[in-house]
């Protein structure tokens, strides 16, 4: 059925679950091809609300409907339209900026020698006979805020060469069918531009292909992944995913790539972290110890960061002049209890997943 790729359903809330919404989605879908068939109707607009708010249907409401429409139009472009769309800009960080433990650096160098040994191994040496498409696949995983989205810009800049960055939220289309031209016009533009592509969110890419596919939002998630295949094979330069969450990654993919894992900072590397984020105009009371505060373990650098800045918002607000070590202590200490208590939060006990497994199992049917 081609109508369903003309069909757009949109509105609904951030605060639904994908899950449920994708569900919706694809009832909605159903229900739509079923109405063009017996209709034969090639264009029509429903709209789902109350009486009440029908009668407050206003200018903004049809500005806002404009809108929609133009950028309906978006899903007729070429790929290399779509492809115009995405510009690589130069790297925003360089190695020598680089604070990680010597095991990473070591695997980052690694990939950066690989990146140039390619016109050698294969023009020189012969290889491209029987790799046409030589490319460099890398994908970082590790905990957030261990400097992987850096590093993906320091690799750009030893190499130098800029770089194209996007994420799984500006791939996917509330469209069916539009996710995987905007895979591959974004692998497009970064050949263009010869740019190193980076792609975050890629667990969301990359994850295990869904099978005993039935609602249309799983058609173009499965779409899409063998899109990303298809474009990685083709592809001849650099790329590098990103994601916090490798075990959901499909086995096609993991043998696509070389995998770096970025490891939280030991005492050295926060050490050095700290001093960097503690800036020469902060005044510092006599007490404050880099050596101190790098025993502080389990925290990254966004930690370490947002811990600094904390600490002297609240030094600021108490109307005090000088930041001391306490200071900086509790406000690390405090990042990390509300890290964890996020973590807790979001296991539920055996009873809750029950009932939502029967909540979901009761709609589907």
């Amino acid at each position: 059925m081609e109508a369903s790729q003309n069909i757009l359903v949109q509105g609904i809330p951030d605060n639904v679950s994908e899950d449920v919404a994708a569900l919706f989605r694809s009832r909605i879908l159903n229900a739509a091809n079923k109405f063009i068939d017996e209709t034969n109707l090639n264009k029509f607009s429903i709209t789902v609300t109350t009486a009440s708010k029908i009668t407050n249907f206003n200018e903004n409401d049809s500005t806002k409907f404009t809108e929609n429409n133009n950028q309906r139009q978006n899903y007729d472009l070429t790929v290399e339209e779509r492809a115009d769309k995405y510009k690589a800009v130069q790297p925003l960080f360089d190695f020598e900026q680089l604070v990680i433990t010597e095991q990473v650096k070591d695997d980052l160098l690694l990939a950066v020698d690989l990146i140039q040994l390619e016109s050698k191994v294969f023009d020189d040496w012969g290889l491209r006979q029987i790799e046409p498409f030589p490319r460099t696949a890398l994908n970082f995983y590790g905990s957030p805020g261990t400097g992987k989205t850096l590093s993906a810009h320091a690799i750009a800049s030893k190499i130098q060469r800029p770089i194209l960055a996007a994420s799984y939220a500006q791939i996917e289309s509330m469209y069916h069918g539009e996710g995987p031209k905007n895979l591959e016009a974004i692998f497009l533009a970064a050949e263009r531009d010869n740019a190193l592509l980076f792609i975050d969110e890629a667990d969301s890419l990359l994850s295990k292909r869904l099978t005993n596919v039935t609602q249309g939002s799983e058609q173009a998630i499965n779409s899409m992944r063998s899109q990303l295949l298809i474009c990685l094979e083709q592809f001849s330069g650099v790329v590098i995913f990103c994601t916090n969450l490798v075990e959901n990654y499909d086995k096609a993919f993991e043998t696509r790539v070389r995998h770096v894992r970025f490891l939280m900072p030991d005492f050295t590397c926060r050490r050095e972290i700290w001093k960097r984020h503690l800036p020469n105009k902060l005044p510092l009371s006599c007490d404050v110890s880099l050596e101190i505060l790098a025993q502080v373990e389990d925290v990254c650098g966004r930690d370490i960061k947002n811990a600094v800045i904390d600490g002297a918002m609240r030094v600021a607000r108490k109307g005090k002049q000088i930041v001391e070590l306490s200071d900086l202590l509790e406000s690390i200490e405090r990042i990390k209890s509300a890290r964890i208590n996020v973590t807790e939060s979001k296991k539920l006990s055996p009873q809750v997943r029950e009932q939502i497994s029967q909540q979901l199992k009761s709609a589907i049917a």
